[in-house]
């Protein structure tokens, strides 16, 4: 079974998360690691995907320094997005074998660890594909998923939101879904009414990722 080292890393800058990814991906291309899972969370900050409409960025420059939220490109898939305090980021920087090496199925992979894990919680989740790509309840996105696969190593990931203030979520069209479309996002702690600890949800999404991934978590 392939080793994967899993690194929970706390509250992290999204820029210095990047770097560190960057340079880790590199090392996985060359060998020189094994398979990386980074768990963290990011203060404030919206980062646009290769495919963002800067017109998805509600919030003009003065309101997001008035509340310290950062704004990123990044290399990865999708739109918009946002990041902030209570969300739990997993940045997988794995190898895909051969008979892994399926972009869609490597999404639909992510999605079933983030499902298998808000199931421990009590929260039922469904995939999504097409522009809904991301983990729902309902109408409502749970967590969002953006990658990156360079080489078939894989970067980026997906953002669940655990106890995150959704107000955030104002500042921008989240994956350039309009609210008019009926689509909302929510977070463990709005559907559960419970606080969980961003490190107990870690636990359960590293238990799962190694099961889906076939992967040895050390």
């Amino acid at each position: 079974m392939t080793v994967c080292e899993t690194r929970y890393l706390g509250l992290l800058p999204y820029s210095e998360a990047h770097e560190l990814q960057k340079e880790l991906v590199e090392r996985r291309k060359a060998d020189e690691i094994p398979d990386q899972f980074l768990l963290l969370e990011h203060p404030h900050v919206i980062t646009l995907g290769r495919a963002a409409e800067q017109a998805n960025i509600l919030a003009d420059d003065a309101m997001r320094k008035r509340l310290g939220v950062e704004v990123h490109e990044t290399g990865r898939g999708g739109d918009v997005t946002y990041h902030g305090p209570g969300q739990l980021v997993g940045y997988p920087i794995i190898k895909l074998l051969p008979g892994r090496q399926d972009i869609r199925q490597y999404v639909r992979d992510l999605q079933e660890v983030l499902i298998r894990a808000v199931r421990d919680f009590g929260v039922e989740a469904e995939p999504r594909g097409g522009d809904y790509v991301g983990v729902w309840v309902g109408q409502k996105k749970l967590a969002a998923i953006g990658i990156r696969i360079s080489r078939w190593v894989t970067m980026h990931g997906f953002a669940l939101n655990v106890t995150t203030d959704l107000q955030y979520f104002q500042l921008i069209v989240p994956c350039g879904i309009s609210p008019d479309s009926g689509h909302g996002v929510t977070s463990l702690h709005q559907l559960t009414g419970k606080q969980f600890a961003l490190q107990e949800v870690a636990e359960r999404v590293t238990h799962h990722f190694g099961e889906v991934f076939n992967r040895s978590i050390h």
